[in-house]
């Protein structure tokens, strides 16, 4: 995936390109726009630059198309059904027990889920979608160490056997050293390239 000339919010003429099967993690402090930054690579908040994905470009495709190829994963995600299996039409996705559930998972009732299953439901239900390359807001901020080890070692083991980019936004220095090949801090309007040790 490559972004070039991209300007969003206070961001202005950003350049990068990640790799197939690599992760690129992305910090910042906050109200920095790592968000905006995402949501305008989804082509979900209006800027400006071209955003491509191999030979597709944002551009080119309608924006359902695009954002079926380029998944997002926001911060807090969006449960439209009482029930969680309604938003997994195929039927129970891969990985249920990996991520620590069973299929009864599907007659759950969205309102009883905790912020962390919540969490990581999404990000199942987003892989159930088969991407081409996926955009994660802070995927594991609602996970205790344990299930964040284990989310860390699931979406890594997929971004490199799917070949996928992906855009991984994170806090955590330490996390950034688990999972990311390369890391951009945003400064000012900027990004500025931080060594991955």
């Amino acid at each position: 995936m490559r972004a070039q000339a991209l300007s969003v919010g206070a961001l202005s003429a950003i350049d990068f390109t990640i790799e197939p099967g690599c992760i690129l993690a992305l910090s910042g402090p906050s109200g920095s726009g790592k968000s905006r930054l995402l949501r305008a690579l989804a082509d979900l908040d209006p800027h400006d630059g071209s955003v491509a994905l191999g030979e597709l470009t944002q551009t080119g495709v309608t924006g359902h198309r695009w954002r079926q190829t380029v998944m997002m994963v926001p911060a807090d995600s969006q449960w439209w059904a009482d029930t969680v299996g309604e938003h997994f039409p195929a039927g129970a996705p891969n990985d249920l027990d990996t991520l620590g559930f069973g299929p009864e998972v599907m007659d759950w009732q969205v309102s009883r889920l905790s912020s962390g299953e919540k969490q990581r439901l999404a990000l199942l239900r987003a892989v159930a979608h088969q991407p081409r390359a996926l955009l994660l807001d802070e995927p594991t901020a609602n996970l205790d160490p344990d299930t964040t080890a284990i989310v860390e070692a699931w979406l890594t083991g997929l971004a490199r056997h799917h070949r996928w980019p992906v855009l991984w936004v994170a806090h955590d220095p330490a996390q950034i050293q688990r999972v990311a090949n390369a890391h951009l801090r945003i400064a000012g309007k900027q990004l500025e390239a931080v060594p991955c040790s």
